[in-house]
């Protein structure tokens, strides 16, 4: 399979409910489930890279879900921003599960799809499915650190307008040169599925061909009530989270991160399921599963 199917699962919530989409690649029968989250500002096509390759190198039938997390992609925006946490999106992914109905299933999150498998894979009783069999937290844990946050709260929220995907793509790699070097092909790639075209006043069709980023701009609002005060609270509870985290884990984590500290990673490895630690060279935040070692990495976990 060279393209993902796009399917919804509705969400309930405060209001009428949402929609949220999500990208099926490989057996839609297969027992063997992934669940591919993405970061704070992404969406699931982040992970075709890797749902290409764990369909070519799987020895049993397996389907890759890359969910678009509300508020991004192709998912409904929320009527209400002030849903747009870490909690919330827990409790879709709950709904997406159950629709999905895995015999087993292991969980990939990078960044913010990593703090929603420690709520999913952590919080005990939980209606899930099947017990997580693997975890794969890709740079971040229970410790964040304060400088990154107030890095990505510098941008988050600015979607800006684009004369064309080029251009777009050259802004989004001004503001992520964490993710590591990338050919300009496959940055412009991962750039092609995070815009969507730019509505005129009042909503009317785009004009001029402009584009503009794809996510809703009020996933800042939440962002911004965050303090150091809260974060260090906030600490505790993820901790706990880890701590009660049965499934085999790996962390992968940028060499030159500013969000996960490499105290904190070898701290993962100590306590909780003892996550196996790979760090990558020349990457900060966040590695972005294209280059091939990192590729390797996290298809050999799940599949060995």
């Amino acid at each position: 399979m060279t393209e993902p199917q796009l399917l919804f699962v509705p969400c309930p919530d405060a209001g009428s409910g949402h929609r949220m989409a999500y990208w099926l690649w490989g057996d839609p029968a297969a027992a063997h489930l992934v669940v591919c989250v993405h970061g704070l500002t992404r969406q699931g096509r982040d992970f075709d890279t890797l749902a290409r390759a764990l369909c070519a190198r799987s020895k049993r039938p397996i389907r890759i879900v890359c969910p678009d997390v509300p508020g991004r992609g192709r998912s409904d925006w929320l009527s209400d921003p002030a849903a747009y946490q870490v909690p919330s999106y827990a409790a879709d992914m709950l709904v997406l599960l159950a629709h999905l109905r895995p015999t087993d299933f292991d969980w990939v999150g990078t960044s913010m799809g990593g703090l929603i498998g420690l709520v999913v894979c952590g919080q005990g009783g939980l209606p899930l499915p099947a017990p997580v069999r693997r975890l794969v937290l890709n740079d971040v844990g229970p410790v964040i650190q304060w400088q990154a946050l107030e890095r990505i709260g510098s941008y988050l929220g600015k979607t800006g307008s684009f004369e064309s995907l080029t251009a777009a793509a050259d802004a989004m790699r001004s503001i992520s040169a964490g993710f590591g070097p990338h050919t300009d092909p496959q940055w412009l790639e991962l750039s092609r599925h995070m815009v969507r075209p730019l509505s005129g006043p009042d909503g009317r069709p785009p004009e001029h061909g402009m584009l503009t980023l794809h996510y809703d701009p009020a996933i800042a609002q939440a962002f911004r009530t965050l303090s150091p005060e809260s974060a260090a609270r906030d600490e505790a509870v993820l901790w706990r989270l880890y701590d009660n985290v049965s499934a085999a884990t790996l962390l992968t984590r940028g060499e030159q991160s500013d969000l996960l500290a490499r105290d904190t990673a070898l701290e993962m490895t100590r306590r909780g399921p003892h996550a196996r630690l790979v760090e990558f060279a020349g990457v900060g935040h966040a590695p972005t599963f294209v280059a091939d070692d990192q590729v390797d990495a996290v298809v050999d976990f799940l599949l060995g």
